[in-house]
């Protein structure tokens, strides 16, 4: 959605919070009691401080000196349990706002990585991270400091303008009056301040997401030598949010003077009025510097209400981004009654898994109008091999992504072994399927770890086994640490055929009935694809394999081959009987095997 289409944020999204500052209640309460014992000392000095003015420099201050002396030492105890209490309040409340932010940060995360494809079409990688950092860091700041901040100057302004009723009725009334004439000008203010919190948080998303996009395809902006438009874009990018920022910060700064300003010029002219009353005899000089330190601490808390104000209109729209993204449901999900999978032990074709691909018909949701799959209709039976050929864009990756249900079908349904896959519960049907897809995805950890990717709980033992089917074992050992270099972000330190090797090496880990494999050996030099080759043919003992491939030695080995074309299948049959009838894969065979 963008930042136009969504409706304005206020401070009532903040209540979407609320699950997530609810598992600490005792802690709340705890920052509450600090909170309420700090106040009530904060309230306290300024009576205090009255105290000692009429006993010290009243008529009788220099004899009573005894009381003077307790006094002090009231103010100085009054001193203390402000200190103890203000400590204690920092604390758990900033423990809190760490607390709930890693709360809603691995909440997101969770959240996000369950979402299908479907998602990830439109949104933007570098937008989803600036919602998991920047606007987390604005919740932390809302409840690690801000609601603190909120309650305690609520309470020292009640607090504060009833003490000043207490001292001067006269003075209150006019000072109250003044006070509630300069807050609407504030408040109005301050909702041109949201929206631009909003703007401004809109334009950092945009240059992370833009960020985001250009730092994972590094290899292909310098190979087109496009660094310094990159640089370019970026720079504008940064510009516009630095613009949006600059005009956040104009108004939040006008608001602060417009508030510091008519705040404490309604509090000068009520003190102007109170210094005649001294010097009238109707207020004693100790009442007046009550009176002042009450009407201090009440300006006080307006400016830093204005100022929480500000910053909790800022999380507001923080949390909405938030919530939008949680509020996101994955269209795929598992049955709330899922059906089990059989039970598989011992080896053989018996161990394979059946397939029924019946009437299915699929187009991606980007694009609606343009079916992907039409009345497709496929058997195949446990332990065959199937190649799937057939021009770019016939569908071969569409159906993987169908059986692997990054996707449900529009028309049709799939089966495995007799059980529509929806009606299974998706951990249980992508742990019963390996893949090993053309584009290698290689994590930012060590070999051992990257290939027990496949399955967690391997030994480091089935791990060397699975590297060894795969001819991975030996350039892993020739590695400056063995299986436990770290390999880089994305596999940098691997050539294309290492890292396709360290995929495969993961699939085999996995032990599925059912393995597909896309393009597994196109990144591999002869002599790799030989070697695994011979390892994809071992692995293919006992389970389904659907291959896509081009090269003629995976196709011709399989049971059968599939060719797809426009997202039907318009030819089936082993290699030589499809070469003899003339028909499309002899077209594609005479384009990409006539070497042999």
């Amino acid at each position: 959605m963008s930042a136009k289409d969504r409706p304005k944020s206020s401070l009532a999204t903040l209540k979407g919070l609320l699950p997530f500052l609810a598992p600490y209640r005792k802690q709340f309460i705890l920052a509450g009691i600090a909170l309420l014992v700090a106040a009530g000392a904060t309230l306290a000095i300024p009576y205090a401080f009255k105290r000692m003015i009429d006993a010290g420099f009243g008529p009788s201050g220099v004899q009573d000196q005894a009381h003077l002396d307790m006094v002090f030492l009231g103010l100085f105890g009054v001193a203390c349990v402000l200190a103890i209490a203000t400590a204690a309040r920092f604390y758990m409340v900033s423990w809190l706002g760490e607390r709930v932010t890693a709360d809603l940060r691995s909440a997101v995360y969770r959240h996000v990585v369950t979402q299908s494809p479907e998602f990830f079409e439109t949104a933007q990688t570098g937008e989803v991270l600036s919602r998991l950092t920047t606007d987390t860091t604005l919740i932390q700041a809302l409840v690690g400091t801000s609601i603190s901040m909120a309650l305690r100057n609520t309470l020292l302004y009640i607090g504060g303008l009833a003490m000043l009723f207490v001292t001067s009725v006269k003075l209150s009334s006019i000072i109250l009056v003044m006070l509630a004439a300069v807050v609407l000008p504030i408040v109005l203010f301050g909702r041109k301040v949201r929206k631009l919190s909003r703007d401004s948080q809109d334009r950092v998303a945009d240059a992370s997401a833009l960020a985001g996009e250009i730092l994972n395809a590094m290899p292909t902006v310098q190979a087109f030598t496009h660094e310094r438009q990159e640089a370019g874009r970026f720079e504008a990018s940064v510009e516009r949010a630095f613009h949006t920022a600059m005009q956040r910060i104009r108004a939040r700064s006008l608001l602060t003077v417009m508030a510091i300003l008519l705040v404490f010029g309604a509090i000068v002219f009520v003190l102007w009025l109170g210094a005649h009353a001294v010097i009238q005899g109707r207020m004693t000089a100790g009442e007046l510097g009550q009176f002042i330190l009450y009407a201090s601490i009440v300006a006080g808390a307006i400016g830093a209400l204005s100022e929480v104000l500000g910053e909790a209109q800022r999380a507001a729209g923080a949390a909405e981004r938030l919530l939008e993204l949680m509020a996101v449901r994955s269209p795929i999900q598992s049955p709330a009654q899922p059906l089990p999978l059989p039970r598989r032990t011992g080896s053989g074709t018996a161990n394979g898994a059946a397939l029924s691909l019946q009437h299915l018909g699929f187009h991606y949701p980007s694009r609606p109008q343009s079916a992907a799959l039409h009345e497709l209709n496929l058997e195949i039976r446990p332990g065959e091999t199937v190649a799937i050929v057939g021009p770019s864009g016939a569908g071969k990756t569409t159906l993987f992504q169908l059986l692997l249900r990054f996707y449900d079908p529009q028309q049709g349904r799939i089966l495995l072994d007799g059980t529509d896959i929806r009606r299974l519960d998706l951990a249980a049907l992508r742990g019963a399927i390996g893949i090993v897809p053309q584009d290698t995805v290689i994590f930012s950890e060590n070999a051992m770890e990257n290939i027990r990717y496949g399955r967690a709980d391997a030994s480091d033992a089935e791990v060397i086994a699975a590297a060894k089917l795969a001819a991975a074992h030996e350039f892993i050992e020739r590695l400056p640490q063995g299986y436990l270099s770290f390999l880089g972000e994305r596999g940098v330190r691997l050539s294309g055929g290492q890292r396709q090797r360290i995929a495969i090496a993961r699939a085999l880990l996995k032990n599925p009935p059912l393995l597909l494999l896309d393009e597994a050996t196109s990144a591999l030099d002869a002599e790799s694809e030989r070697l695994v080759q011979r390892a994809l043919e071992a692995a293919m003992v006992g389970r389904t394999t659907l291959v896509i491939a081009h090269r003629l030695a995976t196709v011709q080995r399989a049971d059968r081959i599939i060719v797809m074309e426009h997202g039907r299948i318009v030819e089936t049959g082993p290699h030589a009987e499809l070469v003899a009838r003339g028909g499309l894969y002899a077209s594609l065979a005479a384009l990409q095997f006539s070497q042999v």
